[in-house]
């Protein structure tokens, strides 16, 4: 049965400045790069130290999805880290918007949220 989650798959409107977010500003290591001629779109293989990957896409004239007021289907994207206040302030060095931390009514852990190049929810949890 499951053991996992593999990867995250995401698709961009600017390859350029999703690729620099998430390899520059949050970290995350390029397994494999490769441009799909045939569908003019780049495919960005990216992991994290856990082993679990995103999937970065860029396709052209790929329409928005609404984010806010929510929308179905995936709500966010979870990155579990050790300091959620310690993550924060790197991402606000690099000029990210980060909401204020909250505690999980349910766990007491900590969270904040903020967005990728493309408004893409993204969470921080301690634990």
């Amino acid at each position: 049965m499951l053991k996992r989650i593999h990867h995250a798959a995401i698709i961009c409107s600017d390859y350029a400045r999703s690729r620099h977010f998430y390899t520059r500003v949050l970290g995350l290591s390029v397994v494999a790069e490769n441009y799909r001629e045939a569908r003019q779109s780049f495919k960005l293989d990216l992991r994290l130290p856990d082993g679990s990957q995103v999937e970065l896409f860029s396709f052209p004239l790929a329409p928005e999805r609404p984010s806010y007021p929510e929308a179905r289907g995936l709500r966010h994207l979870a990155f579990a880290v050790d300091d959620v206040e310690e993550c924060k302030a790197h991402l606000e060095r690099q000029g990210v918007a980060v909401e204020p931390v909250r505690i999980d009514e349910y766990t007491g852990k900590r969270f904040t949220f903020f967005a990728d190049p493309d408004g893409l929810p993204l969470e921080l949890y301690e634990g």
